[in-house]
Order: structure tokens, then C-alpha cells, then sequence
């Protein structure tokens, strides 16, 4: 095993233990939730009036395909510059492979 091949075994182990202490550490705010207690009347008590119930309507936000959009820029971004660096790599293995 070559040292760039350990190096690049580092830095790809280094990457999912990051990876996996962003989720342990998003972990307890995905697990928190709020219980709202539900009161009703005594017991043997009618209740006098059903209460109307209120819908939120929400005005902002980003709309689906908003996300959906800066998801596929995302990616396409991503995608180019891997191939602009694997092609850079590659142009700088064959001019050092002539130069030897």
C-alpha cells in the first residue's frame, strides 16, 4: 500500500467519521418532541361546546420544486467539479509518467 493510497484511506475513514458524528450530534433534536396534554371535561361532566378547530395556513417557505431545483444544482455542481478533478489527476499521472 502506497502513502497516497493511505492517504487516501484516511481521509475517506476521516469523511464517514464525520459524517457519523453530524448525525449522532443531530440525533437528540430529531428524537425531541413536545406532548401537548389533552384536558377534557371532569368525568360525568357533557361538555358545553365543541371547540372550532383552527387551521394554520402557511404563506412562506420555499416551494417543492425550489428545493428540488437547488438539489439537481447541487449535484450537477458536484458532478463537474469531480470530473474537472479527476481529469486534472489524470493529465498529471501521464505527464509524469513521459517525464520518466
Amino acid at each position: 500500500m502506497t502513502t497516497i493510497d493511505r492517504i487516501r484511506l484516511i481521509g475517506i475513514l476521516a469523511a464517514g467519521a464525520g459524517a457519523l458524528l453530524a448525525f449522532a450530534a443531530a440525533s437528540p433534536a430529531l428524537a425531541a418532541t413536545t406532548r401537548v396534554p389533552v384536558y377534557g371535561p371532569p368525568a360525568g361532566v357533557a361538555p358545553a361546546q365543541v371547540p372550532a378547530q383552527v387551521h394554520t395556513v402557511i404563506v412562506a417557505g420555499m416551494a417543492g420544486w425550489q428545493i428540488t431545483l437547488i438539489a439537481l444544482a447541487a449535484a450537477l455542481a458536484a458532478a463537474t467539479v469531480a470530473v474537472l478533478l479527476d481529469r486534472a489527476r489524470t493529465a498529471r499521472r501521464s505527464a509524469s509518467a513521459t517525464l520518466t
